[in-house]
């Protein structure tokens, strides 16, 4: 087991379509001993079991063999290892992907890959209904029996325990399918470190470092409200790096010479960010208490963080379950000065009354005025009566793909026969698409089998 006193994981990808120089970055612009990339969100999965469905080579994130291509002389010069959950819902596919890549670069034997599966709940979903686990929606109650028709992918979220394992097997990198966004960082952590499975303060340590970084530049200086304009060169904006040692505290820095910056400001925000309960932030390794975080300046761009309780995990693993749920198209047109909002609102009314007298009926439609109100809404208030421009935004969903697409037919009459001054449809008419909705679940811990292969 390794025994270092400080072990640096940066964080290289907050989302697939993240900055896609940030791995090569985070490298070679100082000592890392991991490369964390986060990919993964709900509707990702949706995404790619679509994408391997057409074809049985897809279904991961495509980014990441990208990425991979860019920085692998590094990281196998450097010994840097990587740890990313572009696996999707193909992780052996990606992997294959990868060792391709190493093949490019003349290293193929130097680099193992380690491959996570057995989050892919899918192909049994059948099997545990029948078992009696309803997987009922964490929102509604709802069974699953309801959508089962329309189910597109089901992932359990794993946590860190298979990736500890691939890496003490060896592997420079390792490919994960839906592990928690969080287990991406405390894995190599609990690795490291030698972290007992019930030392949850520890573990607790390791989730919170994981959430402070997961979503990449975020928490160093990106979409980041306080005294905004004062954050320097975000053009060349550093990702976060966790400099943890053994006892569970940690240091949220940057490389030297970057963008962006790193505060006790900035690393609260992201703290918040989709927190829920924070005396609960429930994983699959453990429970950790966010009110118990201490955090501290510790120089320039540097936040020491300490102070972290942890509580045993439950019983269940969280299920992300995607469906299909209908259609949507979304139409915009612009209306200008003078009395922008007082014609957008007009075309509204005009294009209601059409699809009105057509028999178009839809589950849902929505009408935005962005430039007056689509932000807040009625928190909004009264716009001001001399807006120089306001772009008319409505969306409809329902299921019946023929009167979504008479919808989007509907829109560019307006440009002649509704109010004046309209502008902003040079795009054409809008696309039909075909909705996929989230089911949050739950499932018994037990019924959840991960497996890890090592290749080279």
């Amino acid at each position: 087991m390794p025994n270092r006193d400080v072990v640096r994981v940066a964080s290289g990808q907050g989302f697939w379509g993240d900055s896609l120089e940030a791995p090569r970055q985070q490298v070679e612009r100082g000592p890392v001993d991991y490369l964390m990339l986060d990919y993964l969100a709900e509707v990702t999965m949706s995404i790619l079991q679509k994408q391997k469905e057409r074809d049985p080579r897809m279904g991961y994130a495509r980014d990441f063999v990208g990425a991979i291509d860019g920085v692998l002389p590094a990281v196998v010069e450097r010994g840097v290892r990587v740890i990313a959950n572009a696996g999707g819902v193909n992780p052996p596919a990606c992997a294959e992907a990868v060792l391709g890549v190493a093949d490019k670069h003349g290293v193929r034997g130097r680099v193992k890959v380690g491959v996570v599966t057995g989050d892919d709940l899918l192909p049994r979903l059948d099997e545990l209904i029948a078992q009696g686990h309803a997987l009922s929606n964490m929102d509604t109650g709802e069974a699953l029996d309801t959508v089962r028709d329309r189910v597109l992918s089901a992932n359990a979220y794993i946590g860190s325990v298979p990736i500890v394992e691939a890496l003490g097997r060896g592997a420079q990198i390792v490919v994960t399918g839906r592990s928690t966004d969080t287990a991406l960082t405390m894995a190599p952590l609990r690795y490291e470190f030698g972290w007992a499975g019930d030392d949850w303060n520890r573990l607790a340590a390791g989730i919170i470092a994981g959430h402070i970084i997961e979503c990449g530049a975020q928490c160093s200086g990106g979409n980041c409200l306080y005294d905004w304009r004062s954050i320097p060169d975000l053009g060349d904006v550093g990702y976060p790096i966790v400099e943890a040692r053994a006892d569970g505290t940690f240091v949220v820095t940057k490389h030297p010479n970057t963008g962006g910056r790193i505060d006790v400001h900035s690393v609260t925000e992201q703290l918040v960010y989709e927190m829920g309960d924070p005396k609960s932030y429930i994983t699959p390794d453990v429970v950790a208490d966010f009110s118990s975080i201490c955090l501290a300046p510790d120089g320039e761009n540097r936040v020491r963080v300490f102070g972290i309780e942890g509580r045993p995990a439950t019983d269940k693993l969280k299920v992300s379950i995607a469906y299909r749920a209908g259609f949507k198209a979304v139409g915009t047109l612009v209306y200008a000065w003078p009395d922008a909002l007082e014609k957008a609102r007009l075309a509204d009314r005009v294009l209601r009354e059409r699809l009105d007298r057509l028999g178009l009926k839809f589950d849902h439609i929505l009408t935005e005025f962005v430039g007056a109100s689509a932000t807040h809404g009625p928190l909004a208030g009264d716009a001001p009566p001399d807006l120089p421009e306001v772009q008319l935004r409505v969306g409809v969903r329902g299921p019946d793909r023929a009167a979504v697409e008479r919808f989007t037919r509907e829109i560019a009459p307006l440009v002649l026969n509704g109010p004046p001054s309209v502008t902003g449809f040079a795009g054409g008419r809008p696309k039909v698409e075909e909705i996929v909705a989230y089911w949050p679940a739950l499932v018994d811990k037990r019924v959840v089998q991960t497996k890890v292969e090592v290749l080279s």
